[in-house]
Parts: structure tokens; sequence; C-alpha cells
């Protein structure tokens, strides 16, 4: 077999199962084969994913993780599986029961609708949509609405608080999420993701043309990443789920699988806006040298998106929980601007000539600002020098 076909399997399967389908049934036939490995490869996944956080976590944290069930602990989701299943479906007396039933619905929904527009190898998409970005986004604003959801119906007031907080983070950090994205439609003009990868599938001395290997590229991925590890609420931006002030937000009064669906949705939205991210900057599927291109497409995305969830596991073993106050000043008054910035960046590399003047000019014009705006964030601010006592 060539590696364009092992490359080209999965797509060659799906039309070769086609053939044997009724014209009248083959819509539906596709879709259903297009639709179903998303619905197993990344929840799989995301069973992997956790095992492989909590054992590096614990590793992190000098401990062992979880080592009791199956080979090495890697059993431990089926086993959290089970007793999510077989826990009580606890349900406060004056819960909207409705809304309540939805919400974690509603969330793992959003998540999986995000992945009809991400090509995940070469001619692997759901659906190749003109406006892929702008559906991706507009998909994407209905977790608010699922948290929103939560905490209202829970009729609590920590569930109503930790919504309240979860809904407000998230708006503030979608802007700069869209804006970081803005520079990659400039740059291509288009919002179609299959369009975005192959401008960035090609080579130059066996060095791809990826967009993160430009000032604003790095500068606009830098500030997506940032964006979307609040829009996930992950450390240290897990502020909703804050257990020291209200327990554990806007999920609080759920249980059981309930529980694990909510668990399951903020996995399945990392996921998706990190596959969002490889396919804006990263290239998509496209091999990190002209030289690599033999292996399978499908591969590359996802050892990427491997890479980027370790990274998502050592800032959460790492970074401590920020206050309210510098989640949402870091959002307004250094994230927005430098989105900004940036985008005024990408319109001046488009118009410069090429060479060594574009790189130095767009560089100074974004490092300059990041270092002026942070130290706006100091400001004011009586920063007091931590001293640590060890036990003799």
């Amino acid at each position: 077999m060539t590696p364009d076909t092992i490359d080209q399997i999965f797509v060659t399967a799906k039309h070769w199962l086609l053939g044997y389908t009724p014209s009248a049934l083959q819509p539906i036939v596709s879709a259903i084969l297009s639709v179903v490995p998303i619905l197993v490869v990344f929840p799989l996944l995301f069973a992997i994913t956790t095992v492989l956080e909590r054992k590096g976590l614990g590793r992190i944290q000098n401990r062992y993780g979880p080592n009791r069930v199956g080979p090495y602990g890697f059993s431990q989701p089926i086993a959290d599986g089970i007793k999510s299943l077989t826990k009580e479906d606890v349900i406060p007396r004056s819960a909207d029961q409705v809304v309540h039933f939805l919400a974690p619905l509603l969330l793992v929904l959003a998540a999986f609708l995000g992945y009809a527009i991400l090509p995940i190898g070469r001619n692997m998409v759901i659906t190749n949509l003109n406006a892929g970005l702008l559906y991706f986004f507009a998909i994407g604003s209905m977790v608010e609405l699922a948290v929103f959801m939560a905490g209202w119906s829970s009729r609590s007031k920590y569930s109503l608080l930790g919504a309240m907080r979860a809904v407000a983070q998230m708006i503030s950090y979608e802007i700069p999420l869209v804006l970081a994205s803005v520079v990659i439609i400039m740059a291509t003009g288009s919002l179609s993701t299959v369009s975005i990868v192959e401008q960035q599938a090609h080579y130059t001395y066996s060095l791809p043309h990826w967009f993160v290997f430009t000032p604003w590229g790095f500068a606009g991925f830098l500030l997506f990443m940032i964006a979307a590890t609040a829009e996930s609420n992950r450390s240290p931006f897990d502020l909703p789920e804050g257990e020291s002030e209200i327990i554990a937000g806007y999920y609080i009064e759920y249980s059981g699988f309930k529980f694990a669906l909510f668990f399951l949705g903020e996995y399945l939205g990392m996921f998706a806006t990190s596959g969002l991210a490889i396919t804006l900057f990263l290239g998509g599927w496209s091999a990190p040298f002209s030289f690599l291109t033999w292996v399978p497409s499908y591969l590359w995305f996802f050892l990427k998106l491997l890479v980027l969830i370790c990274v998502f596991i050592w800032i959460r073993g790492t970074l401590p929980r920020l206050r309210q106050d510098q989640l949402m000043n870091l959002a307004w008054k250094f994230m927005l601007p430098m989105t900004l910035i940036n985008i005024f960046t990408a319109a001046l590399w488009h118009f410069m000539p090429a060479g060594i003047i574009r790189w130095l000019a767009c560089a100074a014009l974004l490092v300059i600002p990041c270092i002026a705006l942070s130290r706006g964030l100091k400001q004011g601010k009586k920063l007091q020098v931590r001293t640590y006592r060890f036990a003799e």
C-alpha cells in the first residue's frame, strides 16, 4: 500500500460502503459514517486524557496517581464510568427539573457540534462550510446558555453564583478568542477551515508555511490558547469551580451521570478549541517537514492535539488559580488590546515588502505594547515578597 492509500483509507472505506447503499439512503448513511467516528474517538480520547492527566499531576506533585485499576491504572476511566452510571441521580426539590435535565445535554451537544467543521485529516471533515469559523463560534455560544441553565435551574445560591461567574468569564474571553482568529481570516481571505489548512500545507526548504511562524501568527496563537484555556475553565482560570469559595460552581447540585456529562463536555470543548487552534495556526493535518508527508495526515492532527493536551496538564500542575479581579483585568486590559494590536500588525505585514525589516517592525509592534500593558496591570498594586519557611 502506498502512503497516499493509507492516508485516505478511511475516506475510501466510506465511499466503498456507500457504493452498497441505495441512492435514496446515501445522504443519511454518509452522515452516520461521518458522525459516528467523532462520537467514538473523542470520548475515548477523553477517557485516556483523564488517566494521563491524573498520572501527570501525580508525578508533578510527587505521588503516583491512579495505579490500582487495570495495568498501571489505565482501566480507571472504566471504573469511573461505571460509578457514574450507578450513582443516584439526586435532583433538588425546588429545581426546575426540565431545565436541570437539559443543561448537561446541551453542553455536550454544543461540544460535539463544533467538530463538524474541523478537518481531522486530508478530505476528512464532516462538512466544509464557507463560513466554518463563524459556525464554530456561534455554536460555542451555546455553552454559556447551558452553564446558566444549570446554575439557574438548581435553585441554589452557590449554583447561581458559580453560573454568573462562569458566564462572565466565558463572555470576557470569547471576545479575544474571536479577535485572535481574525488575523487568519485576513491572511487567507476565507472562513473555511479546509481552505485555511490547505493554504498552510506548502513548504519552502522543507519548512511549512504555518501561520504560527510569523510574528502576528505566533502572538495570535498565544492569545488564542490563553483565551481557550479560560473558555474551557481550565487552571489557572478555573474560578467557576473554585472549591474553596463556591464548592463546585454551577454543577454543585448535579450527581451521577449528569455530573459526568458536564465533565465530558468540558474536555470535549477543550479538544474542540485545541483542534481549531491546530487548524488556524499549526497547519491542521499537514506535516511539520516536507520529508514527513508520507505519515498519514490524521496522525499529525492527533499528535499535535496530544501535545496541546500535555501543555494543558502541565499548566494545571504548575500555575495557581487567579483571583476574580486578576481574571477580568487580564481579559479587558491586556488580552483585548493585544488582539486589536495584532490585527493591525497582520495588516502591516501584508502591505510591507518581504524582508528582515518587516519581521523587526512587526515584532516591535507586538513586543513594546505587550511590555507596556503588562506594566500597566502592575501599577498601583503593592506587591509583597512572599517568604517561604520550611520545617527543619
